[in-house]
């Protein structure tokens, strides 16, 4: 995996303003960014691979960001994998369930997002989910 910016992020967002908001702050950050608005439309973009980290909600229709998270993990091992929400009780589950995960709770400046996705892109130690 390259160090530079450049690093591919798979974001899955159903609200589509928070997706707009959040592709277009990583892509003014130097990311090249694949947006989707539910996690079922992200499976066959992570079983083409190449996706450095996944950044995920972890609310959204058909298929919530764990169960993403789970298939991204089966799919592409070496993708890290991120989440963001808004609700509370949902980021106690997902620190249970997926614990080598980073959650970012809503609302969260832009700033701290980025921060926090350069944090898990390039920490040395593998996240296994």
């Amino acid at each position: 995996m390259s160090d530079s910016p450049s690093n591919r992020i798979l974001l899955a967002e159903d609200d589509n303003a928070m997706r707009v908001y959040l592709e277009r702050a990583l892509v003014t950050a130097g990311y090249q960014v694949d947006a989707v608005d539910r996690g079922t439309a992200a499976i066959p973009l992570l079983e083409k691979g190449g996706y450095d980290l996944l950044l995920s909600d972890i609310v959204m229709p058909e298929m919530d960001g764990i169960e993403l998270a789970q298939r991204c993990n089966e799919l592409c091992p070496d993708t890290k994998v991120m989440f963001i929400t808004g609700f509370a009780a949902v980021t106690l589950k997902a620190s249970r369930e997926q614990p080598h995960a980073k959650v970012l709770s809503k609302p969260f400046h832009l700033r701290d997002l980025v921060l926090e996705v350069e944090r898990v892109l390039h920490d040395r130690v593998s996240i296994q989910l």
